[in-house]
């Protein structure tokens, strides 16, 4: 058997970070990457709780579409293509806080490096945002061109509301969708704390941003799920033009809304607070891991269980979920 000092970089790296029970490559103990583990599930978990939809769509959203459009979001016509595409990146900006969206937050601390100069932090925050918006544009076009072709038929057209016990096509589709993205992001949370073997490990060496444009793909995918009333008037609009160019056009620029200020709150951060925060993320071994791993388990688990678990409760199929009062 090989040495420590005769083995490959990449055998130090499969002992090392991916080996259950050992220690991340930073150098966190078990024991310290354990409770990281648990209290980021039972944020995520709290959150699922706390969190009110009917405040953050009605109020929250509507507060910011309805002042840009000028008219009730809910009965504002869109009678022409430009009417549309104007809805689509006015909604998306309003629903950047939605429970959907809370996943897109889980994309920043992977994406913060060490450069000294603000010039520098500055492009380099632009980079994997580009990357980011890469992934989600792809996806979002794609589905966009779907809607356009065959929406009327689709899950997320129908306004039916089921009895209580039932399931609706549109509430299976949006399970199914947020289920995948909450696993996925809980995985990618799991493996930066190497729990988990990194998916990406091999083919990052060729595409050092290809996190990024997974990221990206996962928020594209928010459209396929989304059952946000702002985004459904503009799903329908779509699907009954039968123009799957305007649908691609339109679902992109929701999706640019949805994570453009989360984009400018980035770009900021990395502009004037980078250097420090950069200096913080590595001071300490471990440090970058852990806080990359704690975004994506909390988004994870809150997207997972709040899409999921809670919803099955909403609709009488289990029996409980802890809900507070003002989350009902």
């Amino acid at each position: 058997m090989a040495s420590v000092n005769e083995m490959t970089a990449r055998e130090r790296e499969r002992a090392g970070k991916f080996r259950p029970g050992g220690e991340l490559s930073g150098g966190t103990s078990v024991r310290g990457r354990g409770l990281v583990l648990i209290l980021s599930v039972l944020a995520g978990f709290l959150l699922t709780v706390v969190w009110s939809a009917e405040f953050v769509d009605q109020t929250v959203g509507g507060g910011i579409a309805e002042p840009i459009l000028g008219r009730d979001f809910q009965t504002a016509p869109l009678g022409s293509v430009a009417s549309g595409i104007a809805f689509a990146f006015t909604t998306g900006l309003a629903g950047t806080f939605t429970a959907c969206n809370i996943a897109v937050f889980g994309t920043v601390a992977p994406m913060m490096g060490a450069v000294d100069s603000r010039r520098g932090r500055a492009v380099q925050a632009l980079k994997p945002l580009g990357w980011l918006f890469l992934g989600m544009a792809v996806v979002s076009a794609a589905y966009g061109v779907l809607v356009g072709l065959v929406g009327t038929s689709m899950p997320q057209f129908s306004v039916e509301q089921p009895a209580p016990g039932v399931l609706s096509g549109r509430s299976v589709q949006s399970m199914v969708t947020f289920g995948v993205i909450g696993l996925a992001m809980l995985y990618m949370g799991l493996s930066a704390l190497g729990y988990v073997r990194d998916p990406f490990v091999r083919i990052a060496r060729r595409f050092p941003h290809v996190r990024s444009v997974f990221m990206g793909v996962l928020v594209g995918g928010f459209l396929i799920g989304r059952p946000y009333p702002l985004f459904r008037q503009l799903f329908r609009d779509a699907a009954e033009s039968g123009n799957p160019l305007y649908g691609a056009a339109a679902f992109v620029l929701q999706s640019v809304g949805n994570v453009v200020i989360i984009a400018v709150i980035f770009f900021v951060l990395a502009y004037f607070a980078g250097g420090r925060l950069s200096v913080w993320l590595m001071a300490k071994p471990g440090r970058m891991a852990a806080v990359t791993a704690v975004t994506l388990i909390v988004v994870g688990v809150f997207t997972f269980l709040y899409w999921d678990v809670r919803m099955l409760a909403r609709r009488e199929i289990i029996p409980w979920y802890p809900i507070a009062p003002w989350a009902g």
